[in-house]
């Protein structure tokens, strides 16, 4: 019995260790073709960033659930972590995903560099990824996004137009986004790109962590350096940021405010683009990009090509011809609320005009 037992065991591990060879190919395409086995019984890994921004768990978190139920007849599941803006912490969950072999993840990389290991990892085990929003480096297998760069330009654009002839008569503050993020990046190319000798930078600074209460920081430190009386515009790189620098110019004293950009079209940002104390956001419809991720990560843990889905590739710093969609981005200001979150059914008109705003709302038509 002894002996049998032994044999039994040294059989267990000689398949462990087969299994273990598989996981390795190089192409992943045994473990493919066990996801694919599964058919519609899939386990999806959806790792997101932080929950600081509305969009996360507001919109992207409940669509792609949704559109996962929806591919796969409602026996497919995700399963979700969020990293609260800790890299460490996102390598980590999405090692364990590996470790608990799901069979697709899709991942918003809080730092696109640090990442690269766990997407490794899980291509040595036949999972296939897909970048979320932002592009991780590491051999990722398809990437949804917007156009980063054009956000930016959007921004300085507006930025450009509210100023007007006014443009170089003080200077321009540029709170910029989180240096881990390589969508940061771009956006600051893209605002670079409209605004350099136009306007005169005074202060711009790479915000840690997107976080409103750095921004904040950020803007008083411009103020002091700059003068109140100098400030005569802010690119924010996104809403919850622009909150914060709101409250730095409220707090020096400074008014009028001077035009702010914003991106995610934010409910409190699209309530203070009514009111008038923010100029702008870049709107980005999430109730496309979030079911396109769903749709590429179902589609490749069934062995299936993306033909009908990528429009196009992109390159990361690590990986080139990555299949790709990337969706265009939109100006929000007062003069289209109705024609963009509205419509799109984003935010109801309640949603937005509360007691608080429905004067503003009432001023502009909004009812």
């Amino acid at each position: 019995m002894r002996r049998a037992a032994v044999a039994v065991a040294a059989t267990a591990m000689a398949v462990s260790l087969a299994a273990c060879g598989s996981a390795k190919d190089s192409d992943g395409s045994k473990d493919k073709a066990s996801s694919a086995k599964k058919g519609d019984a899939l386990n999806i890994g959806l790792l997101l960033p932080e929950n600081q921004t509305a969009r996360y768990e507001k919109f992207d978190k409940p669509l792609i659930e949704k559109k996962v139920k929806e591919l796969t007849h409602g026996k497919g599941k995700i399963t979700y972590v969020n990293a609260k803006q800790d890299a460490s912490q996102q390598s980590q969950q999405m090692d364990t995903m590996v470790t608990n072999r799901v069979d697709a993840i899709i991942v918003d990389a809080v730092d696109a560099k640090s990442i690269a290991a766990s997407v490794k990892k899980a291509k040595d085990a036949g999972i296939p990824v897909v970048a979320f929003d932002r592009l991780a480096t590491g051999p990722i297998d398809s990437y949804v996004s917007f156009d980063n760069q054009t956000v930016g330009k959007t921004q300085g654009t507006a930025l450009l137009k509210a100023l007007g002839s006014k443009a170089k008569s003080g200077k321009i503050v540029m709170m910029n986004g989180s240096s881990t993020d390589p969508n940061a990046a771009d956006y600051k190319k893209g605002a670079h790109s409209v605004l350099d000798g136009k306007v005169n930078i005074g202060k711009e600074y790479d915000t840690k962590e997107w976080k409103p209460e750095n921004a904040n920081s950020n803007m008083d430190g411009a103020i002091t350096a700059i003068g109140k009386k100098n400030v005569i515009g802010v690119l924010s790189a996104n809403d919850g940021m622009a909150g914060g620098v709101i409250t730095a110019l409220k707090s020096a004293g400074i008014s009028p405010l001077p035009p702010v950009t914003g991106q995610d079209a934010e409910l409190a940002g699209v309530q203070r683009i009514v009111a008038g104390t923010q100029y702008m956001s870049v709107y980005k419809p999430y109730l496309r990009e979030g079911p396109v991720a769903a749709e590429m990560a179902v589609a490749l843990a069934k062995g299936q090509k993306l033909d009908s889905i990528v429009k196009t590739k992109v390159d990361s710093a690590t990986t080139k011809g990555i299949p790709s969609v990337i969706f265009p981005v939109y100006s929000l200001t007062k003069a289209n609320i109705k024609d963009t979150v509205i419509k799109d059914g984003i935010y109801t008109v309640s949603d937005i005009c509360t007691p608080a705003y429905k004067a503003a709302c009432d001023k502009i038509g909004l009812k």
